[in-house]
């Protein structure tokens, strides 16, 4: 299995982007995916999803799951530990509805 490190350095980079947020099927703001250390890289496969699938649904879920490498592995052993997994996992294996998703871009101050 290749390492989520080197699986990050195939997706789009994501530099212009502040933050991702994800929207339940009605467009209602579930969660927010900052591009700050920590949630970066969850911010830079969930940007490589969205810009392949359009959104989340569940192929692009277990899409995701595969990005995620060997932390989804922790994910399942530790369940709440990795909640963008997590969330992942929901809907891919649970049938947990799909996501949308609005990028929110930097702005220059």
């Amino acid at each position: 299995m290749t390492p989520f490190q080197d699986l990050l350095q195939t997706l789009p980079a994501t530099d212009g982007i502040e933050a991702i947020v994800l929207l339940n099927p009605e467009g209602e703001a579930m969660h927010r995916l900052e591009n700050l250390p920590g949630t970066a890289g969850s911010l830079r496969v969930y940007h490589a999803l969205v810009k392949r699938h359009g959104h989340i649904d569940r192929k692009a879920a277990r899409e995701g799951l595969e990005l995620f490498a060997e932390h989804t592995a922790s994910a399942r052993a530790h369940p709440g530990s990795h909640p963008n997994i997590d969330r992942l996992l929901a809907i891919a294996e649970q049938g947990a509805p799909g996501l949308r998703a609005r990028v929110v871009l930097k702005t220059e101050d």
